[in-house]
């Protein structure tokens, strides 16, 4: 779901620039149905467990492993939701195959430490908490101090063809959007990228936003379906996948294919910035965009970053790892200082996200030690939460015993 650069952390998202690389990594009636409420959930207060104290890191910091580690506390003892931590476990046994075999970029595991549980959890029939407890130790990553954002999938009015009341196009990648390796002219632009297209001889940038939402693309066979709300079809792209509510009733679930290289401007701190807003949520943000039809156009446009989606069948939203993003079970993260497919412990000053919960996406804002994007799913519920979603406490990782061993020999 946010395997590209949109793995969406939303009221982040919506302030600030996505960071990382030169890339911003028929006959039916018009809709029956308004856009969902703009409302957020009133959060429900919790007092977290403060970090470990931990000495501060010399030297450059790349990963988690030079982040440094602190042994935490014994899982068995940890305040978990049974309900949110059997979820957990089944994301735990569904990232196994990619945990045994993906590179772990945070320099913690290898694919092997998680041989053991990833066997056991095959078979495991005992509560989740023990299973957790039994094959894995706790550490903190750093200082510990974590914050947490939420994204969700968003439902809007769609259609497969243009009819009245749908007249937002949804676009598939063009074909001569180009992809440019940098790395490969020079050796200081290794992990480096750009995105445009060629003119004549050059290889210039690719449209940007307003001139995509004013037609550049129509009549080239590049729509896969059509919108029935502007703001809602922008909120989306942000989010990087979610679902048409078709007219017929029916639902097309789409995702991120690409995006046009531009740069992401958040319109929340730039309407902050202007004194347009005071509340930066999500809701706040569309709240003026609704109220301010005209003047909402230009901001939306002065993000100049498109996404282009392709129909999604199967099970999904697909996280990073290639699996299913899961409400109340998945969290997307820096791979560099969370192995995809580890289990996190939050404890937060906001008792929602409280819990245990797996690594199983990424996202350009998510950066850093201890930086988390919580996913909560469709619907109404999900959107109020993820909307207004942001809270501060503690993280805990867990690892494979073996990992531990080696990380933090004992003393």
């Amino acid at each position: 779901m946010k395997s590209p650069i949109f793995a969406l952390a939303l009221p982040t998202l919506l302030l600030s620039a996505c960071s990382g690389g030169i890339i911003p990594k028929g006959g039916a009636s018009a809709p029956s149905t308004t856009p969902a409420p703009d409302v957020a959930a009133k959060p429900v207060p919790s007092t977290p467990v403060p970090p470990i104290a931990a000495a501060a890191a010399t030297g450059e910091i790349l990963n988690a492993a030079s982040a440094g580690l602190v042994r935490g506390p014994a899982i068995g003892g940890l305040s978990v939701d049974p309900r949110k931590t059997n979820l957990a476990l089944a994301s735990f046994r569904t990232s196994c195959p990619g945990l045994l075999k993906r590179t772990d970029n945070s320099g913690l595991t290898q694919g092997s430490d998680w041989q053991d549980a990833c066997d056991a959890v095959k078979t495991w029939t005992g509560d989740a908490i023990s299973f957790f407890a039994t094959y894995m130790d706790a550490v903190q990553v750093g200082e510990g101090k974590a914050f947490v954002t939420g994204y969700f999938e968003p439902e809007i009015a769609g259609s497969r063809t243009k009819q009245p009341g749908y007249d937002i196009a949804i676009y598939k990648r063009p074909s001569d959007l180009i992809d440019v390796d940098l790395g490969l002219f020079s050796d200081e632009l290794k992990g480096k990228s750009i995105r445009g297209k060629v003119q004549g001889t050059k290889f210039i940038p690719y449209d940007e936003r307003a001139a995509i939402v004013d037609g550049s693309l129509a009549g080239r066979g590049l729509e896969i379906a059509w919108a029935a709300d502007p703001i809602e079809f922008f909120f989306l792209q942000i989010q990087g996948s979610g679902r048409l509510r078709l007219p017929d009733g029916g639902v097309m679930r789409i995702g991120y294919e690409s995006q046009n290289g531009r740069g992401y401007t958040g319109i929340g701190r730039l309407m902050k910035d202007r004194g347009l807003i005071t509340d930066g949520s999500m809701q706040g943000i569309v709240k003026y965009l609704r109220e301010n039809p005209e003047e909402g156009k230009k901001i939306m446009n002065e993000n100049k970053s498109f996404v282009f989606f392709r129909e999604l069948t199967g099970a999904g939203p697909l996280g990073a790892m290639g699996y299913p993003v899961v409400g109340e079970a998945s969290v997307a993260v820096d791979p560099k200082y969370v192995p995809l497919g580890a289990p996190v412990w939050l404890s937060l000053d906001r008792a929602e996200p409280n819990g245990v919960w797996v690594a199983q996406d990424t996202g350009g804002a998510i950066k850093g030690a201890n930086r988390f994007d919580s996913f909560w799913g469709a619907g109404d519920r999900a959107r109020a939460i993820a909307g207004g979603m942001s809270a501060r406490g503690s993280a805990l990782l867990f690892l494979p015993k073996a990992a531990v061993a080696r990380l933090i020999p004992a003393e």
